[in-house]
């Protein structure tokens, strides 16, 4: 996500950088290729406007320009405009006092907004009871997508009954069950169109009447650019929507949806879908997005995958093996068994600061395929449990035996004990200083060619 606006700007400030001593003219051809920048990146106009504007006021003071580091000055001005223009501050959703909460989601057909209900539904469930509620009724197959996400997700599931067609009987009737199954959020997921229509609009009229939701979320696409903005002006001044959740964030390049939807509707964006899984949902956060936009990396939402990704066994087994100060094989599978929990490889990359995200851009493409991690994961468990525990008894009749049984070859074998051996060296001596390695900067190696 943001790639193209993201080197850009990386480019923008790496001038400056070299530049040393900063004139007001530096600064101002920087903003017009910033400005420029924003606009490929499908950022509305108005927005772009007004941001260059705020930030020119700031980065031509003397106590910018005339600083030891103008350059970093500069860059850290345009940081916390792109982050004010998003928001201030994550904002999750609403739960009301007195259960149960009720969130209506709205949007146009194809925009995501089935998947997307499914996704916050399972995000609510590690604290929550929620139930999704099948609200469009004009078409089966939304219905039947639903029930089986709610399946996949692991929650409850509330559907029409055959032939019914009263979307606001069906959503009584929905509560009616909630209360009796002690549910303490329920989803709509309500009908879309491929375009703003009246039929539409009236039907979502009756559902807020009758529910008086806590929360309306607007499932915009962010890959639709510009028409994001109009679509969340339309629902915006009809239903008085509280949030936006902008799906397809991780297929977009530019981003300019999410840089602009609430300066340009006064509507905060509230969650972002960042992948095709159910668990690829995450709450937005306006000043790590902008990180991820100026190439700072996410490292706080980064570790929260490793927390959410590692079981107190993981936990225990790691510490055990630095209290030996010895590292296995099978020490290594359980590493990459919670890589793989992560998510694809590149958008855990992402997450990295972009000192580091650019030295992993050196490797050759296959040493980020998820498929390399596979390969790997199965050159282990071909092993013997004699070779896990000493993989120094591999030689070379083992090795050809472990390429065959693993679908690999012996070179791929033999890089992958090359790097244990150095990955054991590293572990011995944090053992040794009584800390824990970082689960990422160990791995980092072992995706070298």
């Amino acid at each position: 996500m943001f790639d193209s606006l993201k080197e850009r700007l990386e480019s923008i400030f790496s001038g400056l950088r070299g530049r040393g001593k900063l004139t007001e003219e530096d600064v101002q051809q920087a903003l017009r290729e910033i400005r420029r920048a924003l606009l490929e990146a499908d950022v509305n106009y108005k927005v772009v406007k007004d941001l260059v504007e705020k930030i020119r006021v700031r980065a031509v003071g003397a106590d910018v320009l005339e600083s030891i580091m103008p350059a970093r000055q500069v860059s850290a001005v345009v940081y916390e405009e792109i982050a004010r223009i998003m928001g201030e501050g994550s904002r999750g959703i609403d739960i009301s006092p007195q259960p149960p909460t009720l969130v209506m989601m709205v949007g146009l057909q194809g925009g995501g907004k089935t998947t997307s209900s499914a996704k916050l539904a399972k995000k609510l469930s590690k604290s929550h009871k929620p139930m999704l509620v099948a609200c469009d009724l004009r078409r089966p197959a939304a219905v039947d997508q639903l029930r089986v996400l709610a399946g996949q997700a692991g929650v409850a599931f509330f559907g029409p009954e055959a032939s019914e067609t009263d979307v606001v009987a069906l959503s009584q009737r929905a509560l009616a069950y909630a209360a009796s199954h002690l549910i303490d959020v329920l989803v709509f997921d309500t009908a879309g169109r491929l375009a703003v229509d009246e039929e539409m609009m009236a039907e979502l009229d009756r559902m807020k009447a009758a529910l008086d939701p806590h929360e309306i979320l607007l499932v915009v696409d962010a890959m639709s650019g510009q028409e994001a903005l109009n679509v969340a002006e339309a629902f915006n001044n009809r239903l008085g929507v509280t949030g936006v959740v902008l799906s397809k964030l991780d297929g977009d390049a530019r981003g300019g949806a999410a840089l602009a939807v609430l300066a340009a509707t006064g509507v905060p964006v509230k969650f972002a879908g960042v992948g095709e899984g159910l668990d690829a949902i995450e709450q937005f956060d306006p000043r790590r997005m902008a990180e991820r936009i100026m190439g700072m990396g996410d490292m706080a939402g980064l570790v929260e995958k490793i927390k959410e990704t590692a079981t107190e066994t993981d936990i225990r087994q790691m510490a055990q093996s630095f209290k030996k100060q010895r590292f296995t094989m099978d020490d290594l599978l359980a590493q990459f068994a919670q890589v793989e929990k992560m998510g694809p490889l590149d958008k855990v990359m992402e997450m990295l600061p972009g000192a580091v995200a650019s030295k992993m851009k050196d490797l050759p493409p296959e040493a980020l395929d998820d498929k390399r991690l596979l390969r790997m994961k199965a050159i282990i468990q071909s092993m013997t449990k004699a070779e896990r525990r000493d993989p120094a008894i591999i030689k070379g009749s083992r090795r050809r035996r472990i390429a065959e049984g693993s679908g690999t070859t012996v070179q791929m074998v033999n890089q992958l004990l090359k790097q244990f051996e150095q990955m054991s060296e590293l572990w011995k001596r944090f053992g040794k200083m009584g800390k824990k390695r970082s689960l990422l900067g160990g791995l980092g190696g072992m995706f070298r060619r």
